[in-house]
């Protein structure tokens, strides 16, 4: 199936074209065959700032080897509860950063949280990044899970579900509109403000992440996919099959943290959310994902020299395919 095609309810209060221009969206969906990306940290320092060098270093490495997209954590503030800081780095500074240093990979956000930040600076900020990265830039969207931080920005927790529709709703309206006439709990547009810069295609990508506290119908309407996080099989089997009853081919991507075992018929053994295991294994897991109907998978590597598991992986399974 062309997985370029968007599809939107004929009621959608924002509707989607058919073809969507971003290319980073065509970098991940495009063609037929799942695709396959990685997130920062790359080097696995998720507590403190890692090494920016190294980053890149990698970056480059796995744009090189054949991987589609790299994705990076918004995560505002660092709750030990949680035991990590996801990349420590602000979201839009560091994509922009490795916009500078990659050509053609795809740059996505897992996932911007946006009952957490003020709408028009998310626009602003993706289109900044979206313009510097020559369009490929995807956003990841979410509506936060680490409590503590609700307080700390001075959000009423309990309108986290209002708040991510109200921003949605928002990005889609000042990227694609001149002057926009709006409000929300934000704030309010007049009609005597622009937004700018404006994406390089209509609309940037959005992607809600989880359920991000709404109904699946209503991210069907509203998404230009679904990411999800790794679900045992036969449950992602039940969520493919429920997704495509209800948004047909808009692509379905999911996140699952893999260990590359030496031994390539080592059988799995969970981790957290995601499994240790051979690449024999390993390449059936990925076999059964697509056949399922998985269009895009970020594979987060856990192996402690990660640039021989990165290259691992894609010559086993990505070249392979």
């Amino acid at each position: 199936m062309d997985r370029s095609a968007v599809h939107g309810h004929e009621d959608d209060e924002y509707e989607r074209e058919s073809d969507h221009e971003n290319r980073g969206y065509q970098r991940l969906f495009g063609d037929d065959g799942l695709t396959f990306g990685t997130g920062f940290p790359l080097t696995g320092t998720n507590r403190e700032p890692p090494d920016v060098d190294d980053e890149l270093r990698l970056a480059k490495h796995a744009e090189s080897i054949g991987f589609h997209g790299l994705w990076t954590r918004d995560v505002p503030t660092y709750w030990p509860k949680f035991r990590d800081a996801g990349q420590t780095f602000d979201t839009w500074p560091w994509l922009s950063h490795v916009a500078a240093h990659t050509d053609d990979i795809a740059l996505g956000t897992s996932s911007i949280v946006l009952t957490l930040r003020h709408p028009l600076h998310v626009a602003k900020s993706a289109a900044t990044v979206d313009r510097l990265s020559d369009g490929r830039l995807v956003l990841g969207v979410a509506s936060g899970d680490r409590d503590p931080e609700y307080d700390a920005f001075g959000v009423n927790h309990d309108e986290r579900s209002e708040l991510f529709r109200e921003s949605v709703e928002t990005l889609r309206a000042v990227w694609r509109e001149d002057y926009p006439d709006l409000q929300g709990r934000w704030g309010s547009l007049d009609g005597s403000l622009n937004v700018v810069p404006k994406p390089t295609a209509e609309t940037i990508p959005l992607l809600p992440t989880g359920y991000a506290r709404q109904s699946r119908e209503w991210i069907a309407e509203h998404g230009d996919g679904w990411l999800f996080y790794h679900l045992p099989e036969h449950t992602l089997e039940d969520y493919v099959s429920d997704w495509r009853d209800a948004a047909g081919e808009t692509p379905f991507a999911m996140a699952v943290q893999l260990e590359l075992a030496d031994d390539p018929a080592e059988e799995p053994e969970p981790i957290h959310q995601g499994y240790r295991a051979g690449l024999e294994w390993i390449r059936e897991y990925i076999a059964d994902l697509e056949r399922l109907g998985v269009d895009h998978v970020i594979v987060g590597i856990r192996n402690d020299d990660r640039e021989a598991a990165l290259s691992r992986f894609a010559d086993e399974i990505i070249s392979a395919r």
